[in-house]
């Protein structure tokens, strides 16, 4: 790329075709991507993608079969994990529990020899930071399942690494925990401003904490973008199916702006694609409207209705393909209606390749 120097010198940790295979099974394959610096990364996919293992060679733990781990411009490659600048907090803990929670936090410092004045005053700093002042004499056993990843969080953070591995470290909280937690993990990420690697599988997890999502699936990257590129502009059926709810069918791009489904050619803001090209349309339940029949672009009739707390989902059958529709106003069952898609809410892929 050029003037690729200077761009990559906003890159704190850069993979270039790493591929790792067990016993000749790939489950990474020739994956490459970069992590800017004070970056909040969210590596996204279903269990078995990969994820786990692109942060354990991120972290040291594992050696790619191929490519190479480049950290601020340097090889690491074959670089042992406490030589790395980088922490990691697993789902598990982690914790001694015959030490309290000051020792916990303490227990990297200590290793390190760093002089006592200077170790209280950082994990004062980290137990201010995680919301847990005044917990320093506390047993690990006495503390929450929230408490203790905190601690862990805290015990990471204290050794100032440049980049901190989150391996799905909210997993075993219950859901209100989760969500608050997900919000106090962002914004210590940037009071801290320090780079954030976190694997999940959790779709929303990642919409609502990160800066950049890599979507993952059988050891392939599917696409890297923002949040709201992933969600508005899926780049095919696996990503649009896996981050969100969505309604997929077949259709033929005509012409730049020209877009055929479901019997009748629609305006939309895709173009480059062939001349009538056989493609693939995306469209979120939340963007179709519903009208009169005679008001509607398409006409169906509501087969299915659940209410799901801030809005319903229905079923639209149009003859040919059920509509999954969430609207905050609610059509009976067996109610004919018309349905509206905005050009904009029209995303055009395409088509998979059958393998």
């Amino acid at each position: 790329m050029e003037g690729g120097n200077k761009l990559e010198n906003t890159y704190i940790i850069d993979l270039k075709s790493i591929t790792k295979e067990y016993d000749g099974t790939k489950v990474l394959d020739n994956i490459s991507f970069y992590v800017r610096k004070n970056e909040f990364i969210t590596l996204l996919g279903p269990s078995g993608c990969g994820k786990t293992t692109t942060l354990r060679i991120i972290g040291g733990f594992e050696q790619p079969t191929e490519g190479r781990v480049i950290f601020e411009g340097e090889d690491i490659t074959n670089l042992p994990p406490y030589k790395r600048q980088i922490n990691t907090v697993f789902q598990k803990y982690a914790l001694f529990p015959h030490m309290n929670v000051f020792e916990n936090i303490a227990f990297g410092l200590n290793i390190k020899k760093v002089p006592k004045d200077e170790i209280k005053k950082r994990v004062k700093e980290m137990l201010k930071l995680v919301n847990l002042e005044g917990f320093e004499n506390r047993s690990i056993q006495s503390l929450s399942g929230g408490q203790q990843q905190r601690v862990a969080i805290a015990r990471a953070l204290v050794n100032e690494p440049k980049v901190l591995l989150l391996d799905e470290p909210l997993g075993a909280l219950d859901l209100k925990l989760r969500k608050e937690m997900q919000t106090e993990l962002k914004s210590m990420q940037q009071r801290v401003g320090i780079t954030f690697i976190y694997v999940t599988h959790d779709q929303e997890e990642a919409l609502t904490m990160s800066d950049t999502i890599v979507v993952m699936d059988k050891g392939v990257i599917q696409q890297i973008g923002t949040p709201v590129d992933i969600y508005n502009e899926p780049k095919n059926a696996f990503v649009a199916k896996f981050i969100g709810e969505s309604n997929i069918v077949e259709g033929i791009m005509h012409e730049d702006f020209n877009v055929e489904f479901a019997g009748r050619v629609f305006k939309c803001i895709d173009k480059g694609f062939d001349k009538d090209e056989e493609i693939e349309v995306v469209i979120r339940p939340e963007d179709i409207l519903i009208t009169k029949p005679e008001e509607g672009q398409l006409k169906g009739t509501i087969t299915s209705v659940i209410f799901k707390g801030v809005h319903y989902e229905m079923i639209c059958n149009d003859g040919q393909f059920n509509w999954k529709i969430h609207s905050t106003i609610m059509k009976p069952v067996g109610t004919e209606v018309g349905m509206c898609v905005e050009p904009e809410n029209i995303h055009v892929m395409k088509k998979a390749i059958k393998k």
